[in-house]
């Protein structure tokens, strides 16, 4: 069959390799299962039930085609959703669970969505204390089961046999250019834009992943999903392991994803760092409680790994040494991840070379990719065969596009992966692309000239009151690499010099105090600990023998708490609102600079 469509994904894996595990999920405790026969009944089922209700693509224009929005953690139900929207010509539009009511209405009015799906009472209760405000909205169905409110399968039991004929028919007509989905930006500087996408920009991504990555064709294998199905990270990724028969599990949540791992035992999963980083913590903690020759023996082990470069030996002695670590150490953090893992893939963010080190060291492959939604996304992904990776970049462009520098290093893009354009938002498409080329406001450098390295990000630069440029992610990810750090985010716009201001990592900060003797009280009376002060400027100076006069942090200032999302200071994909921080910290800030 001629596949080029996303939601032929379904009928492909039909024909090709039939699954009794396509996708699953924990309900009441225990995992069930959907096989490829079941997927394919129920999408069909609720395509018919989306035309019952009126939902078409007209001409097939993005302004005319129906849109459905979805708000809803990642579950079977999600994509079931995704799957019969587009088979009927419609265009999905999703939205983060943690959207705030005003974007919210935005994005809805924005789209004229016209049916919305949720998956819980908290968002059904979000999504009605906005809907007076959006006129197009004409139903809300949910996908757990709540009172009073319409349940998803209600849909799904409009269908007729005559209905899911003229389904058939609907989807050989649907076209390849087709919008598949508007994927709003998160809106950290100003309001959110429609990033539109059709099935063949997102499917010219998920077959040239494939070719490069490669995720081979396999049956047996299965990956466990939890970054937002919402994100077109996790949204492509999905697509590649439908395409290529790998059953997809969904954690219940992030605080289960440990459990889950152990579970369902995962080839694989997409992360992003500060997830990486996190399970770091937890394991140097456990490390941190290991007592003698047991301790010893954790920390040289890491010692060893933070070593590790697999483009060059490290010699008979080293590597007999990491032999061992990995058999008495490194093989309980492997089974703790279930076992199994083949692949981790990174992105949304810059990850650190210590972490990636450390990982692939002890048997854990992290491999970095890097991309835009405006591309569906992947420009770049580090690879599995030898010499296909190299710590500290993003690795080489992926098959099928092409990628070039400009002259101030901003990296851009073009080939079948480009977006269509920001949805009704000419003046911002025509900043964003040049001449068929994507702007993506990173900068970057070419590392033996086909690895790409992102430097930073065109609008973080800033300028010091001395006209110096500073870049400030990458004393940030120094900074990352002590184990007393849990967040940083570097200042200094206008400003005389560079200053910082630092989460710290408590739980380990916590365990220093111990063994000094110091008693813990309260985050935020420890922050002020003459002592504590202490360690963190002798830290700070440690780090800023690695950056250049300009870019040395001279003063600091220690948070309490850790930004998060639910606080606001973080994107879903766990970015950092450099704005939000800004504002909200700006006495911290004025502290630095008084």
């Amino acid at each position: 069959m001629n596949t080029k469509r996303l939601f032929d994904a379904v009928t492909h894996q039909l024909e090709n390799f039939p699954k009794n595990d396509m996708l699953a999920a924990k309900e009441n405790g225990k995992w069930k299962t959907y096989s490829t026969k079941q997927v394919a009944d129920t999408v069909n089922k609720l395509s018919a039930g989306l035309v019952s209700l009126g939902v078409k693509a007209n001409d097939f224009t993005p302004e005319s085609s129906d849109k459905i929005a979805i708000i809803s953690n990642n579950r079977p139900e999600w994509v079931f959703t995704d799957l019969a929207v587009q088979q009927v010509g419609g265009i999905l539009v999703p939205v983060y669970p943690t959207t705030n009511p005003n974007e919210l209405a935005f994005i809805l009015n924005d789209a004229a969505v016209k049916f919305i799906f949720v998956s819980s009472e908290d968002l059904l209760l979000k999504v009605q204390s906005i809907i007076d405000k959006v006129p197009s909205i004409q139903g809300i169905y949910t996908f757990d089961t709540i009172a009073g409110a319409k349940h998803w399968t209600e849909v799904t039991a409009l269908a007729t046999d005559a209905l899911l004929e003229e389904v058939e028919a609907i989807k050989q007509s649907v076209p390849a250019e087709q919008l598949a989905t508007i994927i709003y930006t998160s809106g950290t500087t100003g309001t959110p834009k429609g990033v539109m996408l059709s099935h063949s920009n997102i499917y010219t991504n998920v077959q040239f992943s494939k070719k490069s990555f490669p995720f081979n064709d396999a049956p047996e294998s299965k990956v466990l999903s939890f970054l937002p199905l919402n994100h077109i990270f996790e949204k492509t990724c999905t697509y590649i392991y439908l395409y290529s028969g790998i059953s997809i599990y969904y954690a219940e949540s992030l605080e289960t994803i440990g459990d889950n791992l152990k579970e369902i035992k995962p080839n694989g999963f997409t992360t992003v760092p500060r997830l990486l980083e996190k399970v770091f913590e937890k394991i140097m903690a456990k490390g941190s409680e290991l007592t003698g020759t047991k301790r010893k023996l954790f920390f040289w082990a890491v010692d060893l790994a933070e070593k590790y470069d697999n483009r060059v030996s490290g010699g008979a002695w080293y590597n007999l040494q990491l032999a061992i670590a990995n058999k008495l150490i490194f093989s309980k953090w492997r089974e703790a991840l279930g076992g199994n893992i083949s692949f981790i893939i990174t992105g949304g963010a810059a990850c650190q070379v210590k972490l990636l080190r450390i990982f692939n060291a002890a048997g854990v492959p992290v491999y970095e990719g890097y991309g835009p939604t405006e591309n569906s996304p992947v420009i770049c992904v580090n690879r599995q065969e030898k010499g296909g990776t190299k710590f500290g970049t993003v690795g080489p462009p992926i098959e099928g596009i092409q990628v070039k520098l400009a002259e101030d290093g901003e990296i851009m893009v073009t080939g079948p992966c480009v977006m269509k354009g920001y949805y009704k938002r000419p003046d911002l498409t025509a900043e964003t692309m040049k001449d068929e080329w994507l702007l993506t406001g990173d900068i970057g450098v070419w590392d033996e000239g086909k690895f790409l390295k992102i430097t930073d990000r065109k609008k973080e630069l800033f300028k010091t009151s001395g006209g110096k440029y500073v870049a400030p992610q990458p004393i940030e990810n120094k900074l990352k690499e002590s184990p007393f750090v849990e967040q940083v985010m570097v200042v200094g716009s206008e400003r005389k010099f560079v200053g910082a201001l630092i989460v710290p990592s408590f739980a380990t900060l916590k365990e220093w105090m111990r063994e000094k003797g110091i008693p813990y009280t309260t985050n935020e009376d420890v922050i002020h600990h003459p002592k504590v002060l202490e360690l963190y400027r002798e830290l700070v100076e440690s780090f800023n023998k690695f950056f250049n006069h300009v870019e040395q942090i001279k003063k600091f200032e220690l948070l309490p708490r850790e930004w998060t999302v639910d606080t606001g200071e973080m994107t879903p994909k766990l970015s950092l609102k450099r704005k939000v921080v800004n504002e909200k910290f700006k006495d911290a800030i004025e502290r630095i600079y008084a």
